[in-house]
């Protein structure tokens, strides 16, 4: 293959070769000090542990939020599904006004969610660490909700919004 043995990785390869990854897409979001709500697309989500129930994300530090996540606020993470994917670009749009335009609903505990997620884990923040030009950001699960009707999760690859869908086969 060819850039194997380079001395640098070419930060535009870099990319290319993680937009060959495919990944979930969730939003988060968290509500500043004013209580004014913040959120953004992530497609760096993950479990990190079932004891305790730990998640992580990973948000880039050049994003508008980033400051209110920086802050270790409770937030919150909606595993967004198939149809999702026009609300997936608003809250990746820089400087859009994520809140209105529907597809969001405001949980018990006061989080802000997508309406009809496959999932929402409302977290506790439990920890951060340095990840380059992003922060990972290890939240505490303290309450979820899962979809009574599960369905195609949004996926994406090569740039580009997709789904996945169920095998036919049995796992193995």
């Amino acid at each position: 293959m060819p850039g194997l043995n380079r001395e640098r990785v070419d930060p535009a390869d870099f990319r290319d070769a993680m937009a060959r990854f495919p990944t979930g897409v969730a939003v988060v979001t968290a509500r500043d000090e004013a209580g004014e709500p913040h959120g953004m697309t992530v497609s760096s989500f993950c479990s990190v542990s079932l004891e305790p129930p730990l998640v992580l994300v990973c948000l880039a530090r050049t994003a508008r939020s980033f400051p209110v996540f920086a802050r270790r606020p409770r937030f919150a993470v909606s595993v967004l599904r198939d149809h999702h994917a026009a609300l997936a670009v608003r809250f990746a749009r820089r400087g859009a006004d994520k809140f209105t335009g529907g597809g969001l609903r405001v949980t018990p505990s006061g989080a802000v969610v997508v309406e009809d997620a496959l999932a929402v884990l409302e977290c506790a923040a439990d920890g951060t660490h340095d990840g380059g030009d992003h922060l990972i950001l290890v939240g505490r699960v303290e309450r979820l909700a899962l979809a009574a009707q599960p369905g195609p999760p949004a996926v994406y690859f090569d740039r580009a919004f997709g789904t996945v869908a169920r095998s036919t086969g049995s796992a193995p």
